[in-house]
């Protein structure tokens, strides 16, 4: 597959026009497609590891988890969830201090070592490494959502004091507000129209975060969506986590589709639409470039994986789907 740039923001494989009579539904991702989550669930994620480092591994070097570390362990398609990626990056630092490596080349040494399985891969490289098994019992990682540590730690610092208490019936340790304040709403009323109009309620979203979490960023705008197809997967078991394709072709099946566009943002997304299609189900994969640090980087490593539609942004699916 090569990829064109058809216009500004625009790259398509020829291939992609004999799809586009066809599709009748369209699925979203939400983080980093509907919303702009670089300073809300990413900066979670350097804060939560920060805090861990200096409480529970007595780490205190100024070791920050950057961006190029959070796309690299993305990049992998294991690591749809934050708190995975948290996770990881907090027994790969840990793992560095003891072996007395460099923390910043070795996490990407970690990166290169990990794959789609996720901190499974990680654990399994950082365990041929050294022993870490002092942080990974302190921190029993995953465990039930409301009562591991990490999780509590992860949630509180990205909902905030109030939104926390109302979510999990429970009182934050921390009193900043919460990172999902700086949640950047993409998708807008202008859209949803035009969508609308091409796919009626053939519209959902199958997406790592939990509704309570998508209604307070999304608001009224949840109502595009046909929420009996819809899938916010921190709500379900973690074993339909993606890529696994259970929750896309659910939804494609419950809405009837013979051929969907899955918009998203990630390795794991792109291999959760290959899945899908392998199972039967005819889901082309459209790539989100624009809310990444480096969209270029980005739009390669989907066109190496035969992408056939990439988009700086989901305002630009009208032009793309024909609708103006």
């Amino acid at each position: 597959m090569t990829l064109t740039q058809k216009s500004t923001g625009i790259y398509t494989d020829d291939s992609f026009n004999s799809v586009l009579p066809n599709i009748d539904s369209i699925i979203f991702d939400c983080d980093g497609v509907l919303i702009d989550i670089t300073k809300s669930y990413d900066e979670t994620i350097i804060k939560t590891v920060q805090y861990v480092l200096e409480n529970f591994a007595k780490i205190d070097d100024s070791i920050k988890v950057n961006f190029a570390i959070i796309d690299g362990f993305k990049a992998t398609g294991g690591f749809n969830d934050e708190v995975d990626l948290a996770y990881a990056a907090i027994i790969s630092f840990v793992a560095a201090k003891k072996l007395k490596k460099d923390p910043m080349k070795f996490i990407f040494t970690v990166i290169e070592n990990s794959d789609s399985s996720g901190i499974v891969s990680v654990q399994n490289f950082l365990k041929n490494q050294i022993d870490i098994s002092e942080i990974i019992t302190k921190l029993s990682y995953p465990g039930p959502h409301d009562k591991n540590i990490l999780y509590q730690i992860f949630d509180q610092l990205f909902y905030g004091p109030q939104l926390y208490l109302k979510l999990f019936q429970n009182t934050s340790k921390f009193s900043d507000p919460g990172l999902i304040e700086n949640d950047t709403v993409i998708f807008n009323d202008n859209l949803s129209e035009k969508l609308q109009k091409k796919f009626g309620k053939q519209i959902s979203m199958v997406t790592g975060r939990g509704k309570e979490s998508v209604s307070y960023s999304l608001k009224k705008l949840l109502n595009t969506f046909d929420l009996k197809n819809s899938v916010f997967l921190e709500d379900e078991s973690r074993d339909l986590a993606k890529p696994n394709p259970t929750a896309l072709v659910n939804s494609i099946t419950g809405m009837n589709s013979k051929s969907c566009l899955y918009i998203g943002d990630s390795m794991e997304d792109f291999i959760m639409a290959k899945k899908a299609t392998i199972l039967g189900n005819n889901a082309t994969f459209c790539g989100i470039i624009g809310t990444s640090k480096n969209p270029q980087e980005k739009l390669k490593l989907f066109e190496q994986n035969e992408a056939i539609v990439v988009l700086d942004s989901i305002n630009l699916l009208p032009k793309v789907l024909n609708l103006e």
